[in-house]
């Protein structure tokens, strides 16, 4: 008589389980916080990264656009810019532009290796509202590149390292400073230096290189800025689709061109995304970040056993980075076709350029862009890449001296573990380490961030005191 009550209490339980879950999904503590206070001269941080600017250290895939003599330039600055590590530090030059100093430490123990590249990508200098390689400083930005990408960190990494031997400090265990001239072209050094530690048996406490940095409006219903440290990055996977056919001419058009194929193929591969994957470090970020969200979104967060299908639905929706995390993204920057237009081409082709989720190789990214495209005449072959890294820790002493750095130095911002969708260097190091963190030390807006490998590259001043300011804290805790 009453089995209509049946699935109203099944409602209601569903919804009472929905509510406990959400409103149990509270904030963690965060990172221990350090209070004092950092002094240095940051005026002489800023003249120091300028320096570093204005040497035109451009890397190409074509070694002979290269200015050797501009990497020798900045490499040979470094002991009048940072004079105590080259007192007090062993420096090593490896091959393909590989440096690498070593701190020495009181005690024996595992390493800390703080890292850097020093490379910077080509600029069209028309588009440029300041020169880009003058470091001009004006109103509190100083302007060029590399500020950002990533000469400012190592320009952090020395001046702190240059700031504490000059006060006295010694590390507890030894510290090592590599950098490579070459990861821009995804160049040989930063591997030459992991082939340097692998012959001497050295495994590092922790790795730290660029990566995630503190921003804001970055997470579904998080307000405050997020201090976020990648744990993995993605692979890459640069892809040629490529028809033939006999050509002709435009005037009288055979249905299926190289064109047309390739236009359907692009429009299949489209419309049928990667699937959506909640890889250890999205899912780390989800349980730190989605704590801090909105009573919504902490719902979502707190039962995506339920709501999963929908999250996957704002991703698809909105693209963008939170749609990066959650799955292998394709997007299409090349195309070739005919040389007249009015000449059906005998060979058209494109090309694009893929992020892999650590869900996904390049074999099986191969294999599902074949499958979608569904057209055995459109050749679909990979260029170069390299599959997703190895995928760190989070906990443990290495992560919590990087963690509470970046909450020391930044008070108040939500200090997260994030999965990296770029590449870098640090990938080398997933052979002799499972702690290698990414981490570039700065406060970025989202227009700043824009600039990276853009016109108009340039950092606050502020910022760059920040940098040097983390690095201080965490070399002083090694």
């Amino acid at each position: 008589m009453f089995w209509w009550l049946i699935p109203v209490f099944a409602i209601v339980v569903f919804l009472g389980i929905l509510l406990i879950r959400t409103l149990r999904f509270t904030p963690k503590p965060g990172p221990e916080v350090c209070p004092e206070t950092v002094s240095f001269d940051k005026e002489k941080a800023v003249s120091d990264l300028q320096a570093l600017v204005r040497c035109k250290t451009v890397s190409y895939r074509d070694a002979s656009l290269e200015d050797d003599g501009e990497f020798q330039k900045l490499i040979g600055l470094l002991p009048t810019l940072y004079p105590n590590v080259f007192e007090k530090c062993t420096f090593t030059q490896l091959e393909d532009r590989a440096l690498l100093f070593c701190w020495q430490g009181r005690e024996e123990g595992e390493p800390a290796v703080v890292m850097a590249h020093y490379d910077v990508v080509p600029v069209e200098e028309a588009g440029w509202e300041k020169p880009p390689f003058e470091g001009i400083l004006e109103n509190g930005v100083l302007w060029g590149r590399g500020t950002l990408d990533t000469k400012v960190t190592m320009n952090g990494i020395l001046f702190a390292v240059n700031h504490l031997i000059a006060q006295g400090f010694q590390p507890e265990h030894t510290v090592y400073m590599a950098f490579s001239g070459g990861e821009e072209i995804n160049g040989l050094g930063a591997s030459r230096i992991v082939d340097w530690f692998e012959a001497q048996k050295i495994t590092p406490a922790f790795v730290l290189d660029e990566g995630g940095a503190v921003v804001e409006n970055v997470f579904p219903g998080v307000a405050a800025p997020c201090g976020l440290i990648g744990i993995g990055e993605k692979g890459m996977l640069n892809v040629r689709y490529q028809v033939k056919s006999s050509g002709g001419h435009a005037s009288a058009p055979k249905p299926g061109g190289p064109v047309d194929r390739l236009s359907k193929a692009c429009c299949n591969i489209l419309a049928k995304p990667f699937p959506y994957h909640i890889t250890p470090p999205v899912a780390a970020m989800f349980d730190t970040l989605g704590r801090h969200s909105s009573f919504v979104y902490r719902m979502i967060f707190a039962n995506l056993w339920c709501f999963a299908p929908v999250l996957n639905l704002i991703c698809k929706k909105s693209g963008g980075e939170l749609n990066a995390l959650m799955r292998t993204t394709v997007a299409f920057t090349q195309m070739n076709g005919s040389k007249a237009a009015n000449v059906i081409p005998p060979c058209a082709e494109m090309v694009s350029n893929i992020r892999l989720n650590p869900k996904d190789t390049m074999d099986s990214a191969l294999e599902y862009l074949r499958k979608a495209v569904g057209d055995q005449q459109v050749e679909i072959t990979k260029i170069d890449g390299m599959n997703p890294s190895r995928i760190s820790q989070v906990g443990g002493p290495g992560w919590d001296k990087v963690a509470s750095s970046v909450a020391s130095t930044w008070k108040g911002c939500l200090v997260s573990p994030y999965l990296m969708v770029q590449c870098s260097d640090s990938r080398h190091y997933g052979r002799i380490s499972d702690r290698v963190y990414r981490f570039s030390a700065m406060d970025l807006t989202a227009e700043e961030r824009s600039t990276i490998h853009g016109h108009n590259e340039r950092i606050r001043v502020e910022a760059v005191a920040r940098t040097v300011e983390f690095y201080i804290r965490l070399l002083g805790q090694c």
